[in-house]
């Protein structure tokens, strides 16, 4: 089994070109297959070397690596089409040899004014062949060449989502396969790719539904057997629509930079147009284990970024804290951490937010109050007028002497060592935690207690702590006057 992902660099990876990556991936890998990557870049106009590195770079970012294609190198190379441009004339002469194929030099206005005649006898508006018996040489002028389509019968496939699709050939335009600058439009070059390339299934969006019979024709022309197709339904937006920018981001690139884990969006991205029972978790190597054509849906998934945090979230719980300490790190640097300040104390600290935050970028902001030089806190002032004031003062003057007395600075020795305290002063513990959230974190929200204190170290903890119970004293100095 041998199937392909052939993006055009044209632009960024989109999450629908991903998706269909990810598909062609999962199948290749289930059968021991071969997953192979094809940049499409005739088009010299749009392409630039800077979108096809960036394919490239998130297809690898979603752990979606080929076995041939660019990088990789293989034996049905080259893998770009560019440099395959000499492959297909010959095929194109061949056509014409045998009269399954004719030159067409018909200007504009004369296939416009064909066009308006069948449209205007009731027929469908195309091509009326004007030029198939005419036998049009190589010096007829500026010409194209257009495949003959058999006048009668139908062209049919069957498709893995679909079942069997079959078209009526009166339905289908002379269309052409070598336009009049020598070159060969899509449906062409990719019919000879994917023969050249041994692609024996074909799995894309239902979006290319419609070029398959036109792609049939030419397999059959050439007397090459077809590969098997898959369409998979479009992803769809919340209002139910083709996915677009109006939906928002809509690139791979834009959700990494979001701080969406690649586990969390190949897991979503497959469930868009896939189904395997009531599940809704899965590793890449599960997939794997369970992807099967069988199970793609003929209705198009749409896009819901609450489910996508949510599963970011479950994925964010499930990586080794380790692993995702270090993928938190440039996050964190991007929401204003110093670098230097970032020490051995990132593991326990991303621990303390992971929990509630959604995605890198959350975790990055809520963690930010560790690594940052006490003056570069963000300052609550709501938060700290409700809970650094003069009442305050005394509170932290006793919780001070606790933790300075603290040997075993983690969660469990600082809860045993201020427990006590609290239940003798008979204060309620909020009273005490909230003063202390603010002073470490500058707001009124954020980790707990306990947590929060072990994973910001005794050092800061105490200098932070002192700081808050100084603005606590100023302003009971500030009431007594």
């Amino acid at each position: 089994m041998r199937l392909r992902f052939a993006p055009s660099p044209t632009g960024h990876l989109h999450i629908g070109g991903a998706r269909t990556a990810l598909f062609n991936f999962l199948l290749a890998r289930r059968h021991g297959g071969v997953f192979v990557l094809r940049i499409e870049d005739t088009d010299r106009a749009r392409s630039r070397p800077e979108y096809e590195e960036e394919i490239l770079r998130d297809l690898r970012w979603l752990s979606l690596d080929w076995d041939e294609g660019p990088g990789v190198g293989g034996s049905r190379g080259p893998y770009h089409q560019m440099q395959r441009l000499d492959h297909y004339g010959p095929y194109i002469d061949q056509l014409l040899a045998e009269g399954k194929a004719y030159r067409c030099n018909c200007s504009a206005e004369r296939i416009q004014q064909g066009r308006e005649a069948l449209q205007a006898a009731g027929r469908k508006p195309m091509y009326d062949r004007h030029c198939r018996d005419l036998d049009l040489g190589p010096d007829c002028g500026e010409h194209v060449v257009r495949l003959k389509v058999p006048l009668e019968g139908s062209t049919a496939f069957d498709d893995h989502v679909r079942g069997r699709v079959e078209i009526d050939n009166a339905e289908i335009d002379d269309f052409v396969i070598r336009r009049s600058n020598g070159l060969p439009p899509y449906n062409f070059v990719v019919v000879v790719d994917d023969h050249e390339m041994g692609i024996t299934h074909v799995v894309r969006g239902e979006d290319h539904i419609n070029n398959t019979p036109k792609q049939v024709l030419i397999y059959r022309a050439l007397g090459w057997e077809p590969p098997e197709f898959a369409h998979a339904p479009l992803i769809l937006g919340p209002d139910g629509s083709r996915l677009s920018k109006r939906h928002g981001a809509v690139s791979v690139g834009a959700y990494r930079e979001e701080g969406y884990l690649p586990e969390a969006l190949v897991n979503y991205l497959v469930r868009l147009g896939w189904s395997h029972g009531d599940d809704e978790v899965f590793s890449l190597d599960e997939l794997i284990s369970v992807f099967s054509l069988d199970g793609i849906t003929k209705a198009g998934g749409r896009w819901d970024v609450d489910k996508l945090r949510w599963l970011n979230q479950v994925w964010m719980k499930r990586l080794d804290p380790a692993d995702l300490a270090e993928r938190a790190r440039p996050f964190l640097v991007a929401a204003g951490a110093d670098p230097a300040l970032i020490d051995d104390r990132l593991v326990p600290a991303v621990l303390t937010v992971r929990e509630r935050a959604r995605t890198l970028v959350e975790l990055g902001e809520q963690a930010r109050f560790y690594f940052v030089p006490d003056d570069a806190l963000d300052w609550d002032e709501q938060a700290v007028k409700k809970h650094i004031k003069a009442s305050t003062r005394p509170i932290l003057d006793g919780l001070l002497a606790v933790l300075e007395g603290v040997e075993d600075w983690s969660q469990e020795g600082l809860e045993a060592a201020v427990k006590p305290w609290v239940e003798a002063e008979g204060i309620k513990l909020g009273k005490v935690a909230q003063p202390v959230r603010v002073s470490l974190t500058g707001k009124g929200v954020g980790p707990g207690l306990w947590e929060m204190l072990a994973a910001i170290g005794r050092e800061v903890a105490l200098r932070r702590i002192r700081a808050g119970r100084d603005k606590a004293a100023a302003r009971e100095a500030a009431a007594g006057r």
